[in-house]
């Protein structure tokens, strides 16, 4: 926790940790940096992103697609046809080895 210009705590994480918060893989990161969407800062060599400002992009974004980041994965049987099979393929050439 670092103090800003408002005496206001910020919620500082590393960068990996930040990315998993915000629910985005480090290339949208980087990007999101780079637009002034959320902020990051470099203390001690390592990158720490500011959690309040991902908590703001967030806010920010249309409550529709807010949404469909917090949906729960795919479930197996859900997956693409074209998924299932290669599954197939790959148990029966394993069977074969055995």
């Amino acid at each position: 926790m670092i103090e800003n210009e408002n005496n206001k705590l910020r919620q500082l994480v590393e960068f990996k940790d930040g990315c998993r918060y915000g629910r985005f893989e480090k290339t949208k990161a980087y990007e999101l940096i780079a637009h002034d969407r959320i902020r990051a800062y470099k203390m001690g060599g390592k990158a720490m992103i500011d959690l309040d400002s991902v908590d703001e992009y967030h806010a920010s974004m249309p409550e529709d697609r807010n949404e469909s980041k917090l949906s729960p994965p795919v479930c197996a049987a859900r997956r693409p046809a074209h998924r299932r099979g290669q599954v197939r393929r790959l148990r029966a050439a394993s069977a074969r080895l055995r």
